[in-house]
């Protein structure tokens, strides 16, 4: 023992950032090749966004089922599911062939993703709140060390992306198949280990005691995100959506006793949702919409960069929260501050150079959000057990799979084919998607055929190899390659990513706004501390 903390913490702490790592690995490798899907396939950026989006929502079944069950059945039993939904998440999405009917390989490639992201979800219910257990007096400094796994898993996979996929032309299959080797160790890892119970279940509070704070108000939030996915995944009509909203909220409220819940959690809920959106949703597309504007392997190099900016600055958070003095909270405002600036900054990029400074800033406001918004519940809501922060993680990744991913791929639909309608009517009219991309309550937007423009691409990173072969780097003697139509349909989808980010950077700016509230609340009360349960007793 050290401390006080198992002897197996540190092993349990890495077998939990290898599990992670496996995800980490697999999303950036699946971000790398949504152009090779959209060119086998056909899929415009709307229907990329969707099948990218079950990546996020499969993990909020997996977080909250998870993080309900998993003081009851224990952390082993769930690693095993998770070990198994990994496994077959990848025979599923191998399914999908070239030359199979387009709504086949949907359908393959939309289950094998969400699976995928099941297991994912069901791990974070067992490393999330194992670690806050663990480390009970430093949960900033060791979720953050935890989740340092996902941005090195987003390196090592968009490197292996850059290798195989743009100088070896590999099949995404092997590249995507990659992220088995990491969940081989992450079981090894966990084999055979004794685990902790939460301080929640060690003070013997049951389920309906462990989800008061988050009570109706919390259950909302959640209550809504999954009436909306039951609603796109299986077309529910607006009346059947409200009505399954409100039957899962009833089931909250008597699990709670109709227990009104806890404001600041219910706050923390809405903005991890927007988390979600901007942290996970962009990721998703990021290496796409730089490598769109840039070139390809520039987008993966920047992608890798951005990453792991990420993996090195959360193992600086105690060092930021001690040696600096910031608070979780005052960490998190200036995340969302950066997080405005870099997507802005972002949107304007024209050189490798100006992206590695626009990319760096949004890596570095992109760093802190996701596990310090855990430990902000975990320090406050202790009698949550692993209920709260699995919610929390399942309403941040449902979020950024109905929200985040599908909204910035209708977003690039949109804004191209507007930039291209403008440009050249004819040239919209053979380059337009068969059919339209609609996202919520917003107007139906044709954007540009997936095959289509996938060839326009295909052709200019031709010509970009051909003239580098020759030592030309002359990014305007490659676009000469093209014809004006095609130049004006590369245009156009750049124009479409550059407004897309423009509108991403929306709601950092939102978050900016509430995490300065939340500041000065806490300043009103005497400051941030962490809660202990007995202290949430005497209350």
């Amino acid at each position: 023992m050290e401390n006080g903390i198992a002897s197996n913490a540190k092993r349990l702490l890495w077998a939990g950032f290898l599990a992670i790592f496996a995800a980490g690995v697999g999303f950036a490798i699946r971000g790398g090749i949504l152009d090779n899907w959209g060119r086998d396939f056909g899929f415009t950026a709307g229907e990329l966004g969707v099948i990218g989006g079950a990546g996020f929502t499969g993990f909020c079944f997996g977080i909250i089922i998870g993080g309900i069950i998993v003081d009851k059945i224990g952390y082993g039993k769930l690693v095993v599911l998770a070990f198994l939904f990994h496994i077959l998440s990848a025979f599923v999405t191998f399914g999908a062939n070239k030359g199979m009917d387009k709504m086949t390989a949907y359908n393959f490639l939309f289950w094998g993703t969400f699976i995928f992201a099941v297991a994912n979800g069901t791990l974070e219910a067992v490393a999330n709140p194992l670690v806050a257990t663990l480390f009970p007096k430093n949960r900033t400094h060791y979720l953050n060390i935890l989740h340092a796994s996902w941005p090195g898993g987003l390196v090592v996979g968009g490197i292996l992306g850059w290798i195989l996929d743009d100088h070896y032309n590999m099949s995404w299959k092997v590249q995507l198949g990659l992220f088995l080797l990491p969940t081989v160790l992450y079981g090894f890892m966990f084999f055979g280990q004794k685990f902790p119970k939460s301080e929640a279940s060690q003070s013997g509070l049951g389920l309906g005691d462990m989800l008061k704070d988050v009570g109706i108000l919390g259950g909302a939030v959640a209550c809504t995100l999954l009436a909306l996915f039951f609603q796109g995944t299986f077309g529910l009509t607006n009346n059947l959506t409200i009505i399954v909203g409100l039957a899962l909220l009833g089931v909250v409220a008597f699990a709670t006793r109709f227990s009104l819940g806890a404001i600041l959690l219910f706050v923390l809920f809405v903005v991890h949702a927007m988390v979600g959106t901007v942290e996970l949703g962009t990721d998703g597309w990021i290496q796409n919409i730089t490598g769109n504007i840039l070139t390809s392997s520039e987008g993966k190099i920047l992608f890798v960069f951005t990453s792991l900016t990420m993996f090195l600055l959360r193992f600086c958070a105690h060092f930021i929260e001690t040696k600096l003095g910031l608070k979780p909270i005052g960490i998190l405002l200036i995340c969302a501050v950066l997080g405005f600036i870099g997507l802005n900054m972002a949107s304007g990029i024209t050189t490798f150079a100006s992206a590695l400074l626009a990319l760096t800033v949004y890596g570095i406001s992109k760093t802190f959000f996701w596990p310090t918004m855990l430990a902000v519940a975990s320090d406050r809501f202790p009698r949550t057990g692993a209920v709260a922060i699995s919610i929390m993680g399942g309403i941040g990744m449902m979020s950024a799979g109905l929200f985040g991913s599908p909204g910035l791929g209708y977003a690039k639909d949109r804004f191209s084919g507007e930039a291209l309608l403008k440009a050249d009517a004819t040239a919209f009219a053979e380059y337009k998607a068969e059919k339209p991309s609609t996202f919520l309550f917003f107007s139906a937007a044709t954007g540009l055929d997936g095959k289509k423009l996938g060839a326009v691409q295909e052709k200019l990173n031709g010509a970009r190899a051909e003239l580098a072969k020759a030592g030309n780097l002359d990014s305007s003697a490659a676009l000469a390659k093209l014809t004006p139509t095609e130049k004006t349909v590369h245009e156009a989808s750049i124009t479409g990513d550059r407004n897309t980010l423009k509108a991403d950077a929306f709601i950092p700016a939102v978050m900016a706004a509430i995490y300065l509230g939340l500041f000065l609340y806490f300043k009103a009360i005497g400051g941030y501390k962490t809660v202990s349960i007995a202290e949430t007793k005497k209350a």
